[in-house]
Formats: structure tokens, C-alpha cells, sequence
């Protein structure tokens, strides 16, 4: 039993390391990343405390050098998900009546770790498999999961302190309960943090949780794992089954204890898995909490008063770190006529200074898209830009997947406020600029919030404070994370809670206390000390 009340460590932002020439990070990273490249792992899955292999394996290999080799990972099957979904049933019971200082205590240690003997590993791991370079690796791998383990837990602290009030004779209490079932989390490639946080976050609350990571993915999932076993997480409260989509869908959504969904991908798969679940709403236990983070178009549109430079910059760190692959990543700007000469110097400049090649070399800003289907799928933007009249590519335009999925950064001007590549996700390192007349600034903004169905991130550039003003109304709905004067990517936990709506998910804001909401299902507690004893109350005295 508890016997307190307790406050966790303050929370704060893990600094950054700058991995600069010469220094002990630098060196440390290079030599694990040289020595996991060069070695061998079959990766298992994790259910309960078991490490199971399977007779359906696949291949391993960087993206950027994607006829090397660095191991196997096992595919669950149908009876696999099942034993997943049994054990994490059968740990739900101890995992959920733990003292919730004690799960707290778990991820807080998980976050101490990472910070000191598995930053190296993971971020190795990062840039091996998903070909992030060692900045990119860095904010991502270990940065923003450190904010999230600790900024979590002071978020459930505070959320279980908050009590109703009572009045004299009465004692009104509020807790907050684990969803009556399993969690299931599907994750992404593009962010090692998020895919840890999409099973942390739902276990932090007392939930217990199947997850099915990203095939592109799982190699750092098993160093996640790993730091999961370490800090003490109990065995069953996360099971990792890599799998076929359709196969563990099958399987999950039929499941009478499916209690909810932890999403980050595609907005197509997300639909359809909500479509699934509401057919299959009746056979569940409760109504399943849905979360999902989805697409993007992300934008960023200057005002004809912005600073040129500022706004370049803004376009060739948004648009282009790790290759686009974010779903906050710049992919149309919208630029005014009086600024355009200055904007496209800097911007061609830029990106013609970016190199190119394996994150092995620090000094290389772009890295491997991060599979074939990817590559194929932006080269084809590409290719149809090429052949269109009313759009130029101004640099890039090149790709070659001989040794890795390498595509240039490459920037496309269309006279066609509706073309294609500034309408449609794409996902990789691709801007489409619009050049607008500078004196129609509102009807620009009104184009921007009419052009997309998504609504993640957007930026506003302007020195004119009346101008932004006029952007955060008109753009109120297009982006739910929202920047002024900086680049619409790299929000940080406990600073700027990132989802977005529209086609770009439920909104539920990860890295806040908002997300830790939808896993819990709050109960009040009446307790009177002098109850009555006489159904009659005084109004019905004659």
C-alpha cells in the first residue's frame, strides 16, 4: 500500500548533444554504430518474458546500403498475436493494481538509462535501420523519449492529485482506472520515440499493451525492449509482435477485450481501421478509446514583410531533415512575389550544399529514404513534375537506389496553386513552392486552409505583427501545431504537445497530459459519513 502522496522529479528537456568534432559523444556513437553495423542479430518476439522465434523471417538491412546485412527479425503469426494478447491479459491484473508511484518509478529509471548506457545504442540503432543521421538520431532517439518518460510521469501526477471538491458530511474522491482490456499500439518508422511512447504512455496508466512495430523499424524496437527489461518492466505488460497488418488485425479487432488504439501512420490505414472497429463495435467489452496521429501537407507561407533568410532557412531545415520523412515536414510554401528572387537564391544554394550519403558520416545532412516502395513512390512525384508545364524543378529532380534509396532534395515551382505534388502526402525530401502576388495575402491564407484535407503543422514568417494575427485566425483549423517566425517541425515534450486534426488524426496531443486522458476511464467515489434515515424530505410536510 501507498502510504503518501508523492511528487516526482521536476521535469525537464534533456539537452541536446552537439556530437561535434573531437568530442566523447561523437566518438562513442561512431564506434557502436561501426560495431552493431558489423555484426549480426536475429531479433525475436517479445511475449511475456519469452524471446520466441518463428519459422518466418526477414531480412535486416540499412537503407542505405540495402544490400548489407545486419540480421533477421521474426514474424508473428496468428497463434503468436494470440499468446501476445493472452499474456498481456494475464499481467493485467498485478500490472493494474501496482501502485502507480511504482509504474512511475519503471519509465523514470527507463529514462536514466537512456540517458547514460543505451543512448549510444539506441540512437546506433536509429541511424543503422532507419538512416537518420547523428544530429537527427540524436533530438529523436534519445532526446525526445527521455522528455517523454519523465514528462509523463509528472503528468500522471498531477492528473491523480486533481481531486473534486467536497461538502460537510460528504468525501468526493476521483480516480483513474486502466481501460477494462488490452491496448493495441501500431507504430511508425520515422520516430523512435513515438513508437516507444505509443506503448509507454497507455503502460504508465496501468494499461497493458500489444504492439506491432514497423517492419522498417524493429531494430531499434528491440533495443526499446530491451531498456524496457532493464528499468524493470514487469513481463506481459508490452508484448512486441512484428506482423503482417492484416493478420494481427484479424485477430485484435474480433478480440472482446480490445480496449483501445495507439496509432501513428498513414491516414488511409487509420480509416480503415476505424472503420473496422466500428462494425465490429458490438463485440467488444467497451467502446475502444481511438488515437491516431496521421498525415500530413504541412506548409509554411511568408508574409511579403518576412525576413527572406529566416524564411529560407525555415524551408531547407523543414522541408529536408531526415529526407521529409516526418509527418510535421514542410512540403508547400507559399511565398510573395516582392521576396521570391532572394527566398530561391538561398534555398537552390542550400540545398546544392547539402551532402548526401550514409549517416556514418556525420558531415552528411541527407540520408536513404527509408525502403524501396518509399523510393519508388516520391520518385514518381518527381518524374511527373518533370513532365508538367505549369511546373519547373528549380534543384534536385535525381534519385539512385544502386546501393541505397538515395533521392536528391528536390524543390518544384508550379503556377498551379492546385497541382499535384502541393495537394498530396508524399513523404520524403520533395517542396512544392507557390509564388503569389503580394498583395493578395488573405486570399493566399484562405488557399492554404482550402488546399488539404490535413491539418498537422503549419508556419507563418512575418515581421508584421497585424499579418499574424491575420494568419492564426484564418489558419485557425489548418495545423495543430502552429509556428510563428521558426520552421514547423521539431516540436519538444512539455513545450509544444504535437497532433493536429482534420485528415491528420484525433488531436490527442502525445507529450501531454491530454494523451494520458484517453487511457484511463475515470470513476468518482461518493462517501457519505451520516446518511439519512427518513425518505421524507421537508417539502412534504403538509
Amino acid at each position: 500500500m501507498s502510504k503518501g502522496v508523492f511528487n516526482v522529479p521536476v521535469a525537464s528537456n534533456e539537452a541536446v548533444k552537439s556530437y561535434k568534432k573531437g568530442s566523447s559523444e561523437r566518438e562513442e556513437l561512431l564506434a557502436t554504430y561501426k560495431e552493431m553495423y558489423n555484426s549480426s542479430v536475429e531479433i525475436p518476439l517479445y511475449i511475456g518474458g519469452e524471446e520466441i522465434f518463428t519459422d518466418n523471417k526477414k531480412d535486416i538491412s540499412p537503407p542505405h546500403d540495402h544490400k548489407h546485412n545486419i540480421g533477421k527479425f521474426n514474424v508473428a503469426g496468428t497463434k503468436h498475436i494470440e499468446m501476445a494478447i493472452n499474456s498481456a491479459l494475464a499481467a493485467k491484473k498485478n500490472w493494474a493494481n501496482l501502485p502507480w508511484n511504482h509504474r512511475v518509478a519503471i519509465f523514470l529509471k527507463a529514462a536514466e538509462l537512456l540517458a547514460g548506457p543505451y543512448r549510444a545504442k539506441l540512437n546506433a540503432a536509429t541511424m543503422i535501420a532507419q538512416s537518420k543521421n547523428v544530429y537527427q538520431a540524436e533530438i529523436d532517439a534519445a532526446c525526445e523519449l527521455i522528455d517523454f518518460f519523465k514528462f509523463n510521469a509528472q503528468y500522471v501526477t498531477k492528473l491523480y492529485s486533481e481531486q473534486p471538491e467536497s461538502t460537510e458530511g460528504i468525501w468526493n474522491r476521483l480516480e483513474h482506472r486502466p481501460l477494462e482490456g488490452f491496448v493495441f499500439a501500431i507504430t511508425p518508422f520515422n520516430f523512435t520515440s513515438i513508437c516507444a511512447n505509443l506503448c509507454a504512455a497507455p503502460a504508465l496508466m496501468g494499461n497493458v499493451v500489444v504492439w506491432k512495430p514497423a517492419s522498417t523499424q524493429v531494430y531499434s524496437a528491440k533495443i526499446i525492449m530491451d531498456l524496457f527489461k532493464d528499468a524493470g518492466l514487469p513481463d506481459g505488460v508490452i508484448n512486441m509482435v512484428p506482423s503482417n497488418g492484416s493478420e494481427i488485425g484479424e485477430v485484435v479487432f474480433n478480440h472482446r477485450d480490445f480496449a483501445g488504439l495507439h496509432f501513428t501512420g498513414s491516414t488511409n490505414v487509420f480509416r480503415t481501421l476505424w472503420k473496422t472497429i466500428g462494425n465490429n463495435i458490438e463485440k467488444y467489452r467497451s467502446y475502444p478509446r481511438i488515437v491516431g496521429e496521421t498525415g500530413g501537407k504541412d506548409f509554411i507561407v511568408a508574409h511579403k514583410s518576412a525576413n527572406p533568410k529566416q524564411v529560407a532557412t525555415g524551408i531547407s531545415r523543414g522541408a529536408f531533415e531526415y529526407q521529409g520523412q516526418k509527418c510535421s515536414a514542410a512540403s508547400r510554401a507559399y511565398i510573395p512575389s516582392n521576396l521570391w528572387k532572394e527566398i530561391k537564391e538561398q534555398i537552390v544554394n542550400d540545398v546544392k550544399s547539402f551532402n548526401m550519403g550514409s549517416p556514418e558520416d556525420p558531415s552528411n545532412f541527407i540520408n536513404a529514404v527509408i525502403s524501396e516502395n518509399a523510393f519508388n513512390s516520391i520518385s514518381q512525384y518527381i518524374d511527373y513534375a518533370k513532365n508538367q508545364d505549369d511546373a519547373e524543378i528549380l534543384v534536385g529532380g535525381n534519385y539512385d537506389k544502386s546501393k541505397g534509396f538515395f533521392i536528391e532534395p528536390t524543390i518544384i515551382k508550379t503556377t498551379n496553386p492546385n497541382f499535384r505534388t502541393i495537394c498530396e502526402e508524399i513523404f520524403g525530401p520533395v517542396l512544392t513552392i507557390y509564388v503569389y502576388d503580394k498583395e493578395t495575402w488573405l486570399e493566399t491564407l484562405e488557399l492554404i486552409d482550402n488546399t488539404s484535407d490535413y491539418a498537422l503543422t503549419g508556419a507563418v514568417f512575418s515581421t508584421d505583427r497585424y499579418a499574424i494575427d491575420e494568419a492564426t485566425k484564418v489558419l485557425e483549423n489548418a495545423a495543430g501545431n502552429f509556428y510563428i517566425n521558426d520552421k514547423p517541425t521539431g516540436a519538444v515534450v512539455g513545450q509544444q504537445p504535437f497532433g493536429g486534426s482534420r485528415g491528420s488524426g484525433t488531436n490527442d496531443k502525445a507529450g501531454s497530459v491530454l494523451n494520458l486522458l484517453r487511457w484511463v476511464s475515470p470513476r468518482t467515489i461518493k462517501e457519505t459519513f451520516n446518511p439519512p434515515i427518513d425518505y421524507r424530505y421537508p417539502f412534504l410536510e403538509k
